[in-house]
């Protein structure tokens, strides 16, 4: 999957295309979503991180929130993702795009009775897949502490809870 000459951020240059076709990538389950990573922090020397998400029906993507430094964009590809701003919710159908940058409230979600796919854009990458790992391991842990590690795994990455 590497298709650098250096992973250096400062001399960082694709040699080749990195191609991953659908199933493929590192993949997270748990509960009623799942993750593949597309484009990674590593791939992309940071600029840039590429996840397929997706939802089963009534499943919360996250809370309303925040980022300081990294823009979110979402792609709808399956079914109808519900993503909210602090004064309005939008329900964005197949083929829609919602770009929200840094510092702008948001929470996203699959109201609907039907499995949401989404690919998720963060920009830049932030290590954001080192984000998802542990969400899935807090979720899966799910015991007394898992509102602690929550908080805190936001806080290291630039996920600022909005309230």
């Amino acid at each position: 999957m590497k298709n650098a000459e250096n992973n250096d951020a400062a001399s960082f240059r694709l040699t080749s295309p990195l191609i991953l076709e659908p199933g493929q990538g590192e993949t997270l389950t748990g509960g009623d979503a799942s993750c593949v990573f597309k484009v990674t922090s590593e791939v992309s020397a940071d600029r840039l991180g590429v996840f397929e998400i997706t939802l089963e029906p009534h499943t919360m993507g996250a809370t309303m929130h925040y980022h300081r430094f990294i823009d979110e964009t979402f792609i709808v590809i399956q079914g109808i993702l519900t993503v909210q701003s602090l004064d309005k919710v939008y329900a964005l159908r197949e083929g829609s795009v919602a770009y929200v940058p840094r510092l702008s409230p948001h929470g996203f979600s699959n109201t609907s009775d039907m499995p949401v796919k989404l690919m998720l854009v963060f920009n830049p990458a932030k290590n954001r897949e080192a984000f998802f790992r542990s969400l899935y391991q807090i979720r899966k842990a799910a015991g007394p502490d898992a509102n602690e590690a929550m908080l805190r795994l936001l806080s290291e990455h630039d996920s600022h809870s909005v309230e």
